[in-house]
């Protein structure tokens, strides 16, 4: 009997070493979605790839807030031809309607009319008389809607929503839950730009990633000055040095004021947001870009939960940084 218990225990001994050596697996998913692409990293003990689950996932949020589908949830919400939400569309709504009210009204997502007027959206560029500009701001304000159970209540059927600036960080949050759900705790959810990332790699380290430089033309290669290392955070970086256009030798924004109704003038070119989701850090990367660099730098001092890097203008193709005092930042050697 002491013979077999011996036997039995270096066994288990042996068992459990070799289950601590097992190095847990790298997996590499891309696809696209969104308009956009995508790439997700988890370390898993068994390697198995998710992607066709990820990419059904992927499906059923677009098929709930994209309104460039026609029969998506959120275009026939738009069209008046349902007012039935789904859970997709409760969750961003809600904290939406949070975030609306933290920056006072810079983050809207009923600001869809004048973005689609702009010729920012999926409809063609209207031309855009203050008169114009006056009749569509008059249907922005997400205040003038709310929620009944599991019915979406607009004071005024022309309200539309969009959702761009802050479904990009939720799908990432979804894919990152489901990612849990498999038993994986470390991972990097990467959207069109969007970050979420959780726990340490194998060797105790942390997910590195690059803050890009504003680019001088919309099709410039990506380039970056410094970098940031990432656990259990998420990261949207928004700016206005891609998506524009001229018109009468002045670069129009597709960044839309709520306020005004018309493109952002001042000088703040990108800002990354850190926060602990995805959707916070998208939703806030829009509302600054409202704001400006001045009164977003104050906005993230006052908070525990937010850390910011903004890229400004200071003149004729003249850049400036600012990191918030908790965000740590890596110079990039040439």
């Amino acid at each position: 009997m002491k013979t077999w218990f011996i036997l039995f225990s270096v066994i288990a001994v042996f068992l459990l070493s070799s289950c601590q050596l097992r190095e847990p697996k790298l997996v590499n998913i891309r696809g696209a979605v969104f308009g956009t692409y995508y790439s997700i990293s988890y370390f898993s003990e068994d390697g198995l790839v998710y992607q066709e689950q990820i990419d059904s996932l992927f499906r059923v949020i677009n098929e709930s807030m994209s309104y460039y589908l026609p029969n998506s949830l959120i275009s026939r919400i738009n069209n008046n031809e349902t007012d039935i939400i789904d859970e997709f569309f409760r969750v961003v709504y809600l904290r939406s309607k949070e975030i609306h009210e933290s920056t006072n009204g810079a983050f809207d997502p009923t600001v869809s009319p004048l973005v689609n007027a702009w010729g920012f959206g999926f409809a063609q560029k209207e031309t855009m008389t203050p008169e114009r500009v006056d009749s569509l701001q008059r249907l922005v304000g997400i205040q003038r809607t709310r929620l009944e159970g599991n019915r979406i209540i607009k004071d005024d059927p022309r309200i539309q929503f969009d959702f761009n600036a802050i479904a990009k960080g939720y799908a990432a949050d979804v894919i990152g839950f489901f990612l849990e759900s498999k038993g994986i705790t470390t991972y990097l959810v990467e959207i069109g730009g969007d970050l979420t990332a959780r726990g340490l790699k194998p060797d105790g380290s942390k997910w590195r990633i690059g803050l890009e430089k504003p680019a001088r033309d919309f099709d410039d290669p990506q380039d970056f000055d410094f970098f940031v290392e990432l656990k259990n955070m998420a990261v949207a970086t928004s700016g206005n040095y891609r998506r524009y256009y001229e018109q009468d030798g002045q670069k129009l924004s597709h960044t839309i004021d709520p306020f005004t109704g018309y493109p952002v003038t001042h000088n703040l070119l990108s800002v990354s947001v850190f926060a602990l989701d995805g959707m916070t850090s998208d939703a806030y990367a829009t509302a600054f870009m409202v704001m400006g660099f001045e009164k977003a730098k104050e906005f993230v001092e006052t908070r525990g939960d937010l850390e910011a890097f903004f890229v400004f203008s200071t003149g004729l193709e003249v850049y400036g940084s600012h990191a918030t005092s908790g965000l740590v930042l890596q110079k990039r050697e040439n």
